[in-house]
């Protein structure tokens, strides 16, 4: 259990040997309507949460702020779009290479010092379990940018907490996923984009058949999903992604268009 003080201020916390209020808690007892339920689901995601997780969600906007708004950012964007005609701008193109390296390396890093630190509290040999793939197919699915990471991160990060999750749970989420799979399905065909929309009602309605013909899923679906769902977003956004134009193309200084 994670004590007080790692815990956010608002959920009832230490900061700096200061204990703040339980403002949503006095809220979600006053069970006032729609406010109290809004409170406690508030109170649910941030209750108990590290700073090491707060960290890593303030990264987002702070990465977005940095690649876009700042000359630096600025700078290793174009490097990664065209190298040479940013060279012909002035820009050390082996420097922003060599420090987009050490800022990625850096940024993997932490995500691997949290998993040991923060949730096993023990390093053990192959302990990430093939993370890092996934944490590649989140940048991705994401379209290289900060927010459409995190939102694939937060998928793929739900998958895996469904093995801490009870059975009869687990089971439930088979409803949402017909539900979701048909909505989302009806809505690709609205926009004339008939190979998803029909893709999606399909695994709709054989969510539903299996929802209603079983009682439980069996724990070896709950393990293999997160690399299923990676598989299948994966198959479903390839199509509709665009990297940058010069990811993985050899560069030597000086060279020609």
């Amino acid at each position: 259990m994670i004590g007080k003080a790692s815990r956010p201020v608002l959920s009832g916390g230490e900061v700096l040997g200061w204990e703040s209020p339980d403002l949503l808690g006095t809220l979600e007892s006053h069970r006032w309507f729609f406010i109290s339920d809004l409170a406690g689901l508030a109170k649910g995601l941030t209750v108990d949460v590290s700073w090491a997780v707060i960290v890593a969600v303030a990264l987002v906007p702070a990465t977005w702020w940095f690649l876009w708004k700042t000359p630096l950012g600025l700078r290793m964007r174009s490097v990664g779009e065209h190298p040479v005609a940013a060279e012909s701008l002035g820009v050390n193109v082996y420097r922003m290479k060599y420090l987009g390296v050490m800022l990625s390396g850096g940024m993997a890093g932490l995500g691997g010092a949290i998993l040991v630190t923060e949730f096993a509290r023990i390093y053990r040999e192959g302990q990430t379990g093939g993370r890092g793939f996934i944490g590649l197919a989140s940048m991705i699915m994401g379209n290289w940018r900060p927010g459409g990471a995190a939102a694939a991160g937060g998928l793929f990060g739900f998958t895996f907490a469904l093995e801490l999750r009870d059975e009869p749970a687990v089971h439930a989420l088979l409803l949402m996923i017909a539900l979701t799979g048909v909505a989302f399905g009806v809505w690709m065909g609205y926009r004339r984009r008939w190979a998803p929309a029909v893709w999606l009602v399909g695994t709709g309605i054989a969510a539903l058949a299996v929802f209603l013909a079983t009682d439980s899923i069996p724990r070896e679906f709950v393990f293999i999903a997160p690399y299923v769902t990676t598989l299948v977003v994966m198959s479903l956004a390839s199509q509709h992604l665009r990297m940058p134009e010069a990811d993985g193309r050899p560069y030597r200084r000086g060279q020609q268009l």
